[in-house]
């Protein structure tokens, strides 16, 4: 037998523990993919309905899924911007929930419709009467609020999330430009003021707080329920996908290791 014959090509045999942990690897990067997508993508969060103009009124949603599959969320703090106060705060009821809105004196005293405001609100607490937001489940908190800053193009909104277990949860994080916080804060976009310059509300009868009731409010509720479910839903089939892709290649493995054996 010649030498090139005997070093041409490794038995397939001694290759194969090789390709396996490859594919174990390929398995566990893939699985933590998926453990590090879940989480990021649930947290406090607040959508307007409809439009948030600049220097208008708005109603908002807070949306607040539960992360936790052994507790509920029972409590939720919404802090509001200090540099860019509100003097208009009204939350719509939700069934189950207390709601306190508290306010503070502001350093500087604001100007609206010829009258002087002295105090704005600071923060909005939810509590729950009874069993709070269950695991895989959501609620929001509709809040109608303004007027809208005309000169910022972003709220932030700083949330508390408190479980049943005592657990508290702080979105805080304001985000920065090019990285993606942890504990992200809600943030609300403002789109810019209509021809006017008065964004939503530019006069008297439209300078009223958003109600919440109502054919248009009813639209945009059922618009953002619509968007949250297509949005719950494309998470869904990713998950389902990835896990999909893990099956077909633990099972690889598993038949690599059957033939190595056989």
């Amino acid at each position: 037998m010649s030498v090139d014959n005997v070093t041409a090509v490794a038995p397939a045999s001694s290759r194969r523990p090789w390709a396996a942990r490859g594919s174990v690897l390929a398995v566990a990067a893939a699985a933590g993919v998926v453990l590090l997508a879940v989480p990021a993508a649930a947290h406090v969060s607040v959508q307007p309905q409809g439009e948030a103009a600049q220097g208008g009124y708005a109603t908002v949603n807070f949306k607040v899924p539960n992360e936790r599959d052994d507790a509920s969320t029972v409590k939720l703090e919404v802090n509001f911007p200090a540099d860019h106060p509100l003097t208009s705060v009204m939350p719509q009821p939700v069934p189950g929930w207390d709601v306190k809105v508290t306010k503070e004196k502001l350093d500087k005293p604001l100007e609206s419709h010829g009258n002087k405001i002295t105090e704005a609100v600071s923060r909005v607490t939810w509590t729950a009467e009874k069993d709070g937001v269950a695991p895989g489940t959501f609620q929001q908190f509709p809040v109608s609020l303004g007027a809208l800053p005309d000169d910022a193009d972003q709220l932030v909104f700083k949330a508390i999330q408190t479980y049943d277990s005592k657990e508290v949860v702080r979105w805080i994080e304001e985000p920065k430009e090019g990285e993606e916080p942890e504990s992200p804060a809600p943030v609300l976009a403002l789109t810019a003021a209509s021809g006017d310059g008065h964004g939503a509300a530019s006069d008297d009868k439209s300078a009223k707080p958003a109600s919440g009731h109502g054919k248009d409010a009813e639209k945009a509720s059922s618009e953002q329920a619509a968007e949250d479910s297509s949005d719950s839903t494309a998470r869904i089939l990713a998950v389902v996908g990835i896990l999909i892709g893990l099956a077909g290649v633990a099972f690889g493995v598993l038949s690599g290791r059957r033939r190595t054996t056989s």
